[in-house]
């Protein structure tokens, strides 16, 4: 499998982790006291960490650090939607496909001199 797509698969991985890591306690722990929800959150990200530290050693073999950071990013937006809209029922609004699209902006600017 190509390094560009290990680092895709991976970081896809961690941020699935990542995002429950950051918000899910706010639906699932909100009764219970914050320091609670910072340990089970840190549990979390134990396995977003053993994905994204090889993911982007892996994608640094062939991107460059912001490349990977934009990658990241866009990744991290793509699986945040979803999880808002039907894990914590945010509205799905406008405002994220305007958001996806200022993103598309950022890749391209990191990417076009790419060789």
């Amino acid at each position: 499998m190509p390094a560009s797509l290990q680092t895709l698969v991976l970081l896809t991985c961690s941020n699935v982790f990542m995002t429950f890591a950051w918000y899910a306690h706010l639906k699932d722990m909100n009764n219970k006291p914050w320091m609670i929800a910072a340990f089970a959150s840190w549990g979390i990200a134990l396995f977003e960490y053993l994905l994204q530290v090889p993911a982007n050693r892996i994608g640094y073999t062939v991107m460059s650090l912001p490349q990977l950071k934009i990658m990241q990013e866009v990744i991290a937006l793509a699986v945040f939607m979803p999880f808002a809209v039907l894990y914590m029922k945010v509205e799905l609004k406008w405002d994220f496909l305007w958001a996806a699209l200022c993103m598309v902006g950022a890749v391209y600017f990191m990417f076009r001199n790419h060789s």
